[in-house]
């Protein structure tokens, strides 16, 4: 089958949710680029993503996230992964809805939990606490993510496959974003 993207699709949603994994598996059947704004944050600074975290806070690292999402939206049409937090920010929601459409995987709390918990590499889940951290993150993020244009729920039993067709029959509702040819 043959596509054509007409916008960036941006993932968003949170950390666990399958943003970089089900990109990839979106961008290799539309053949289209895969782009991730956390990848190319932790190029250009040359440190992990804790590391700037810890180094400059999170406020720089926001800053950085936004510049990296706007130059990537600018340069190529593709799939775009961006970090959990990144909707958060209005200017970005902006941002996305005007060049781009975003697509909210959105996983229960116990989902991405089952994800995330024996990574040692979220920054944010670093406390006395992690599950109920993340449950606070959660939270606190469903109010933006909700004003995502597009949203595809997640589940444990679904593959990546299952959920990157159903990303596409998602864009597939959006002729402005995908066309089927």
């Amino acid at each position: 089958m043959t596509y054509k993207l007409h916008k960036t699709v941006v993932m968003v949603g949170m950390m666990g949710a399958g943003k970089t994994a089900v990109g990839k598996a979106v961008a290799a059947k539309l053949n289209a680029p895969f782009l991730d704004s956390d990848e190319e944050i932790v190029k250009a600074a040359d440190r992990s993503i804790a590391e700037i975290f810890e180094r400059d806070g999170e406020p720089f690292f926001r800053l950085k996230e936004s510049q990296v999402i706007s130059r990537l939206l600018d340069e190529e049409r593709g799939i775009l992964s961006t970090g959990g937090g990144a909707f958060l920010n209005a200017g970005n929601r902006d941002m996305i809805d005007d060049k781009g459409v975003s697509v909210w995987l959105d996983a229960s709390l116990e989902v991405l939990w089952s994800r995330v918990r024996h990574k040692n590499t979220r920054p944010l889940l670093r406390t006395d606490n992690p599950r109920q951290t993340l449950s606070d993150l959660l939270d606190a993020r469903l109010p933006s993510y909700e004003q995502s244009a597009l949203r595809v729920t997640s589940a444990y039993d679904l593959s990546i496959e299952t959920m990157a067709d159903r990303v596409i029959d998602a864009l597939l509702t959006r002729p402005d974003v995908l066309e089927k040819l």
